[in-house]
């Protein structure tokens, strides 16, 4: 008897039923065929101890197992339920009278308890848009598959559960979520705080400019000077993500399992790699591609400490998607597009001893090291940073001072309202949202300078040498610095004070 089963495979961010052909004839044999993997081809074994263990068998008959579409390659071991369920209903062990209303998934342990799967939310986007009525998944995925309005979801712990709702009609437990409710009541603030930060009011500064505008920024100083710090609060005074950057976020989590019990991130990502990463880790990909940390930053930051640190080629293959907010990865038969619309935030030392520029600090390394040292960076990529600043050790007097700073809370309402300023400039389109994304056309509309401004700016390019991309990533600082004091035209001020946020391109840095 044939019977279909209804399953999903995962392939980027996105998606696509599997349709699970269960055909059982006279004979001896077990064929599993469609492109499964080795952990598919080996779920005979987990299914065969499942079913056993509840009461029922896998027949001695020759079962044929199609994966639809054959040409896709499946992957993992989410398919155990649906192929034992497909292979009960083929033998007449459950009724398979409205089998096709739902989409189900799950992994299975010998006793026939389920184990949770990877990529549960996007699955449940997709069973809703094809039109099934619910969708059966362990139970520690169904908050996240919950998410989905108008979709039944059912979070089981057990086979027999399943089995007793499609031979018995036992009532499953549905999973209900009002989302937006979820959402607000995750949007708990972040546990770091601005206000407990002493001194270092100009990196307190060029933070708020960051977060603002969306910039990627660098910031040098030597150990202990407080960067792993202040990069660690940056998250608390970017705008609070929407419902929408909610939903996107967690779909990237989703796919390779990292999502929490609550179901929903609201909280931004905060991702800090260690410098041993490799290019497939940071950017995703793999023989079976996956996320890699600059997707799983996505709406978030991207923090890499110790820059100079990490592999050459390692921090290259950042510098196409830093320009394009996405990652494309591909391979022999399908490609697969990760966003990757991240804040980069780095840090370095100044020079290999860690204490050039010091004064109270003798230099240990020779101007060879130094050059060494910092030409690991390579300047496209620091052409790619748009604010470079100079962290240096608070003092004393500043560290046991007992009054606290400014909190995250306030910064956080002057970055938002400027993030609201440019909401409404960049309102018509649909891929540009605040500054560090324009473009050279919006960069030229929205950021004109009267001669004054044009000669000071002129005169820096000059006597830093910067290039063309250095003056886009100082024009698009001062658009920044104007919406914070909500001025309509970008002054002289503006661009002085975008000019001191590039401190590696001057004399004495990279020479």
């Amino acid at each position: 008897m044939l019977k279909k089963v209804f399953g999903s495979a995962v392939f980027g961010v996105e998606a696509t039923t599997i349709t699970v052909e269960v055909n059982v004839d006279k004979g001896i044999g077990y064929h599993l065929v469609g492109l499964p993997d080795n952990a598919i081809k080996e779920s005979n074994y987990r299914i065969a101890a499942a079913l056993q263990n509840n009461g029922f068998k896998i027949p001695g008959k020759k079962i044929i197992i199609n994966m639809s579409p054959a040409d896709l390659r499946k992957e993992g071991s989410a398919y155990d339920l649906t192929l034992a369920i497909g292979i009960l209903a083929s033998t007449s062990q459950i009724k398979a009278d409205n089998l096709e209303q739902y989409l189900i998934m799950g992994e299975l342990s010998l006793d026939g308890t389920l184990q949770p799967i990877k990529g549960a939310l996007p699955i449940a986007v997709k069973a809703r848009e094809e039109g099934f009525k619910g969708f059966i998944l362990p139970k520690q995925n169904a908050k996240e598959a919950a998410i989905v309005n108008d979709l039944e979801v059912y979070g089981i712990e057990n086979i027999k559960q399943v089995i007793d709702f499609f031979n018995k009609g036992e009532a499953l437990e549905q999973t209900i979520i009002d989302t937006r409710k979820e959402f607000e009541k995750n949007l708990d603030f972040p546990e770091f705080d601005f206000a407990d930060v002493k001194g270092q009011e100009g990196i307190k500064r060029c933070m708020e400019i960051a977060a603002a505008g969306g910039h990627n920024i660098i910031l040098i100083g030597p150990p202990g000077a407080g960067k792993t710090m202040l990069a660690k609060r940056l998250p608390s005074i970017l705008p609070p993500m929407t419902l929408h950057e909610a939903l996107e976020t967690t779909k990237i989590h989703s796919v390779v399992g990292r999502v929490k019990d609550s179901g929903l991130m609201a909280q931004r990502p905060f991702r800090s790699p260690h410098h041993t990463i490799s290019n497939v880790a940071l950017v995703g990909g793999g023989s079976y591609p996956q996320p890699g940390e600059i997707s799983l930053s996505h709406n978030g930051v991207l923090f890499l400490d110790e820059l100079p640190e990490f592999k050459r080629e390692v921090l290259e293959v950042m510098r196409q998607p830093l320009e394009d907010r996405e990652v494309t990865i591909s391979r022999a038969k399908f490609t697969v597009t990760y966003p990757s619309s991240f804040m980069l935030v780095a840090s370095m030392n100044p020079s290999p001893g860690g204490y050039f520029n010091d004064p109270d600090a003798p230099v240990t390394s020779s101007p060879a090291e130094m050059q060494r040292y910092l030409s690991k960076i390579s300047g496209p990529l620091l052409d790619r940073i748009d604010i470079h600043i100079e962290v240096t050790p608070v003092p004393f007097d500043k560290l046991s001072d007992d009054r606290k700073g400014e909190t995250s809370v306030e910064i956080r309402k002057r970055v938002t309202k400027a993030r609201e300023f440019q909401t409404k400039r960049f309102a018509e389109s649909d891929t540009v949202h605040y500054n560090a994304q324009m473009n050279t056309k919006q960069i030229r509309k929205y950021c004109q300078l009267d001669e004054a401004s044009k000669q000071l700016l002129k005169t820096a390019m000059e006597r830093l040498n910067l290039s063309a991309r250095a003056y886009d990533r100082i024009l698009k600082v001062s658009r920044t610095i104007a919406d914070l004091e909500a001025s309509e035209t970008v002054t002289g001020t503006h661009i002085s004070e975008a000019i001191q946020y590039r401190s590696l391109d001057r004399d004495g840095w990279l020479g």
